[in-house]
């Protein structure tokens, strides 16, 4: 995938996925403007973890989705725009819906509207499987209807359709890119796995506490999550439509477990948290991705096991609780 030269915008380039996708592009040559999201603390997220020569290589800006203005100019003669920035966190969006229609559809309206005005080659506009909500069908391709399950799911969606409209509307080159969960490093606590982990290698945590252990998930290592984005940022692909990434392997969060306390030797017992159920009819049952069109039109397939991608996660945590450096991320994006 040759971005060599290419001008390229990351915006939530600070969180989980944004930054791997960010230190990707990078080592593929493309000239990076990271945008992370403006705070009082003097940070990046985490791409102030990059190596430093990668990090070196960056323009760094800090700035919200949410103002217009500030987007406008940043987006000015960017080649590719991969719009990552979002709200994510599920159960914030119980409290606070509103945030949520701010950051997600109105960012993704702005993003879009500097797109059309400055004639952007293409954006890769991030989605989510959870739109889906619980499978009606397995495996699910793009054409499985859309549930809003959750205020967070229903936003997306919303900002899908705003992303829609604006390829069917004014021709502007976007590419909607549907990852299924990810997970690896840098991952706050926020998901499932990490929460799994620190649990089990942390030394102050007498006990792994888990919610509910039965839903079915498709999880997809995070570097070929970012190889997705790089694929569907040069890639052909039929504008204004959406496409899946995931491991297309369904697995239950009880056999998460079962693993990771198995890779990291833990010999903690497992207790149940109330306090980690989402509400009865919001929980998302089953997730597992068709991505046969994706993958016939890129080429792209996810490589890494899931006991692989378990194993990297677990020795990225023991080395963050070895130096004392555990943080819970509650940013802003995936």
């Amino acid at each position: 995938m040759n971005y060599n030269g290419k001008k390229v915008l990351v915006t939530g380039a600070d969180g989980f996925i944004g930054s791997h996708l960010t230190e990707a592009l990078v080592r593929n040559g493309a000239d990076v403007t990271a945008l992370a999201l403006y705070n009082s603390f003097d940070s990046h997220g985490w791409l102030d973890d990059l190596p430093d020569n990668i990090r070196s290589r960056l323009k760094l800006v800090r700035g919200d989705v949410r103002d217009s203005a500030f987007l406008n100019r940043i987006m000015r003669g960017q080649a590719v725009v991969f719009h990552l920035a979002a709200l994510i966190a599920i159960p914030y969006s119980y409290a606070a819906a509103q945030s949520y229609v701010e950051t997600n559809i109105l960012g993704t309206v702005n993003v879009l509207e500097a797109a059309r005005q400055w004639e952007t080659e293409r954006v890769v506009h991030t989605s989510t499987s959870e739109v889906y909500g619980t499978a009606l069908t397995m495996p699910i391709r793009e054409t499985h209807p859309l549930q809003g399950q959750s205020p967070y799911s229903a936003s997306k969606i919303g900002a899908d359709m705003m992303a829609e409209s604006y390829a069917r509307s004014f021709d502007v080159q976007v590419v909607i890119m549907r990852p299924f969960n990810t997970y690896g490093p840098r991952q706050s606590e926020r998901a499932i796995v990490p929460t799994i982990v620190r649990q089990a290698l942390d030394p102050n945590c007498p006990a792994i506490m888990v919610g509910d252990t039965s839903p079915i998930r498709d999880l997809t290592f995070v570097e070929d999550t970012a190889a997705a984005f790089l694929a569907a940022g040069l890639a052909e692909l039929e504008f204004g439509h959406a496409y899946n990434a995931g491991s297309q392997r369904a697995v239950t969060v009880s056999d998460v477990l079962d693993l990771v306390v198995e890779l990291s030797g833990s010999k903690k017992p497992v207790h149940r948290d109330e306090s980690r159920l989402r509400p009865q009819n919001s929980e998302v049952r089953a997730l597992l991705a068709d991505c046969s069109r994706f993958e016939s039109e890129t080429g792209w397939r996810a490589q890494t096991s899931l006991r692989e991608g378990l194993q990297r996660t677990i020795a990225w945590w023991r080395e963050r609780l070895r130096e004392g450096r555990v943080r819970r991320e509650k940013g802003y994006m995936t």
